[in-house]
């Protein structure tokens, strides 16, 4: 990993994009003749990968074919495993895995999830072809942190930093988590304490996802605790 994503303190690194819409809408779904789901379990998830198979084939298949000839794969160095409802493309560098399933709050509206992880260096998401391969496609950048980090410090830490420097931190009474706003940065940071997750307000290439790291990385320069989180 670059500089940027410092490597003793980030164990991984995942990009992930989300879109969603009606589970009648799929091509799979006969009006008059399938029901819409009413709750999330196996037997819906099931009947939801035969409703978006066709949907699911294509866009894998068109994402296959982009990667190869986008990155100069060889047949040997790309593999595509298609299960749906979802479907999982590897490379040398990298996975991505396109996957279907049932809003828990609705179930009769599908959540369309394209995940970008593995990625065994970081500075290909810096080249322009990588880049523009998955231009607008991820609003949450998330990482893994080796050694974990307590949420209460990280709290205590910005609260007690100079109000004029900007972060501001929100919370559960119970401190599982936080999500801290970081001034010029378009993003919600949250710390689960397991992991660091950036969600963006709008969706935007690997390259444009870690600018903003990269912007949260120096606020948190203010207070050693907070540099210490993320390098």
């Amino acid at each position: 990993m670059p500089a940027e994503i410092p490597s003793a303190i980030v164990a991984d690194i995942c990009f992930v994009g989300r879109e969603g819409g009606a589970v009648k809408s799929l091509s799979g779904f006969q009006k008059g003749h399938h029901s819409l789901p009413s709750a999330v379990n196996a037997t819906t998830l099931a009947f939801l990968g035969k409703l978006c198979a066709g949907e699911l084939a294509e866009q894998a298949e068109a994402r296959f074919q982009q990667v190869r000839t986008g990155l100069g794969y060889k047949r040997r160095e790309l593999t595509l495993a298609l299960q749906s409802p979802s479907a999982l493309l590897t490379a040398p560098a990298f996975s991505f895995e396109i996957a279907y399933g049932l809003e828990e709050s609705d179930p009769a509206r599908y959540t369309l999830t394209h995940t970008l992880r593995d990625l065994r260096d970081a500075t290909l998401a810096r080249q322009p072809a990588f880049d523009g391969l998955f231009a607008n496609l991820f609003a949450e950048l998330s990482f893994a942190l080796r050694q974990g980090a307590s949420v209460e410090a990280v709290i205590d830490a910005i609260e007690g930093l100079d109000r004029d420097d900007g972060l501001t931190v929100d919370y559960p009474s119970d401190c599982h988590d936080c999500t801290i706003t970081v001034p010029g940065v378009a993003a919600q940071v949250r710390c689960t304490g397991a992991t660091l997750d950036l969600v963006f307000h709008r969706a935007g290439s690997p390259a444009e996802l870690i600018d903003g790291f990269a912007a949260v990385r120096q606020a948190f320069s203010l207070d050693p605790e907070l540099a210490g989180l993320i390098g």
